[in-house]
């Protein structure tokens, strides 16, 4: 690897009454000026100069490499961003197989398990992160502020969050001074349901297997995350019970798709989709009742003026969290740019414009920044909008008087059941799915 650049010297404040955006803005072009996301400032003459030939290519799934984001921080941070969305196995083998490709990785923590190992990562020198100790405890310690623990069924952020140094390629089991990857952005996801069809209160997980719902129940077709879903359900109901819902054994994966198969052969599901979209419209015809879905699929139904809700269920949530990795290739001015991305990232402007999509940041209060008293209560406080909820198109979601299904941030997040994850029997697991889907 080639010598890395050190980073400008720090220290020097933003003046009152300078826009934070102006003063980034013509960093690159003002050799000297004091830049950099509110974080690092005074850059070397030639490092200003050299930083406005900078692009960054960050690729991730649709749901988190937005290009309004990328436009905000090429505007705000004087280089480019370019955005690419790749979608689910697609993304893991083009940061495996091609890495001279991608400069920012964007990968749920669950993914990056299987990638980082590879070799073509690099760790996240944490000093180098400014809001690193403002990260919400979930990532950083493993616990909630109260002092409880995570859940560890599944891939539990924290597990994996550290690593041994910038050319490591396995993860430390305590805190160290890289990390894998820069949490960005996560959430809790349950059960969607039409309440004017449904016509009753859901309460348990147990209810996507209720035969009362029979050929209006619809499955994310993503074994990993379709099977849990499945797994908490089985649960609630008393069926089975797992060691962990995450990791199942063979014999756990084989009992589960045989209730599985059982119930499609009686004709209880409608659909398996793969695409929000799909969720979306199966649940806006009312072809389907109830199905796996995620926050934004359901607001979407809404924004259609159609009834429908995400239900917090008393066995928990099932949650899942992605982050920014660097490739390892990155050095130099690059590796620099890249770092000022990073910052920029938890500096607020991306945190505010994704919870307004349903998703929270990983330092809600820049992202508070970024949004009105009301937009907060909302989203973060489970407040009733005082006016009329928003999306970042402007687009109304919810209606003045809404709450936030499942209330406040620390209620939602507060009650995980288990995380996305990869199983250690994941290849069988995927071959006993398809033979639930085809049956």
């Amino acid at each position: 690897m080639t010598e890395k650049t050190s980073p400008p010297p720090e220290g020097e404040a933003v003046k009152p009454g300078i826009d934070r955006r102006t003063v980034l803005k013509g960093a690159a072009a003002v050799a000297g000026a004091a830049v950099g996301s509110g974080t690092i400032t005074g850059f070397p003459t030639i490092w200003a100069q050299n930083l406005k030939n900078v692009t960054l290519v960050h690729v991730g799934s649709s749901y988190s490499a937005i290009i309004d984001i990328a436009r905000q921080a090429s505007q705000d941070l004087g280089f480019k961003i370019e955005m690419q969305s790749v979608n689910g196995d697609a993304l893991v083998n083009r940061v495996v197989t091609q890495p001279e490709t991608v400069d920012i990785a964007d990968l749920e923590y669950w993914a990056v398990q299987k990638v980082f190992p590879r070799g073509g990562m690099q760790g996240i020198e944490i000093k180098k992160i400014k809001l690193w100790d403002q990260i919400v405890p979930i990532f950083t310690q493993g616990k909630y502020p109260d002092g409880r623990e995570v859940s560890r069924q599944g891939t539990l952020p924290y597990e994996i969050q550290y690593v041994q140094g910038a050319d490591a390629k396995t993860f430390a089991k305590s805190p160290t001074a890289y990390a894998s990857l820069l949490p960005q952005i996560y959430n809790a996801d349950t059960l969607g349901i039409r309440p004017d069809l449904i016509g009753r209160p859901i309460e348990h997980w147990s209810e996507l297997l209720n035969p009362e719902f029979k050929g209006k129940v619809a499955l994310v077709d993503i074994p990993s995350i379709g099977i849990m879903d499945v797994a908490m359900a089985l649960e609630s109901r008393g069926d089975l019970k797992y060691g962990d819902k995450g990791n199942m054994t063979r014999e756990e994966i084989d009992k589960t798709v045989k209730v599985l198969i059982d119930l499609k052969k009686q004709g209880h599901f409608r659909a398996f989709w793969n695409s929000f979209d799909q969720s979306v419209n199966l649940m806006a015809s009312g072809e389907v009742v109830l199905q796996s879905m995620w926050s934004p699929a359901v607001t979407a139904v809404r924004t259609r003026g159609i009834p429908c809700a995400y239900v917090p269920l008393k066995e928990g949530y099932r949650a899942w969290a992605a982050g920014l990795g660097l490739m390892r290739h990155l050095s130099g001015i690059k590796l620099d740019a890249a770092y000022e991305y990073l910052n920029w990232y938890l500096s607020g402007w991306q945190g505010g414009f994704i919870a307004k999509q349903g998703y929270y940041s990983s330092v809600p209060e820049t992202a508070r920044k970024f949004l009105t008293e009301d937009e907060w209560g909302y989203w973060y406080e489970g407040k009733p909008a005082q006016n009329d909820i928003k999306d970042p198109y402007g687009n109304v979601m919810e209606k003045a008087g809404s709450v936030r299904d499942g209330g406040a941030f620390w209620q939602r997040m507060g009650n995980i059941a288990c995380w996305n994850t990869v199983m250690d029997e994941n290849v069988y697991m995927v071959r006993k799915w398809n033979e639930f889907v085809s049956a």
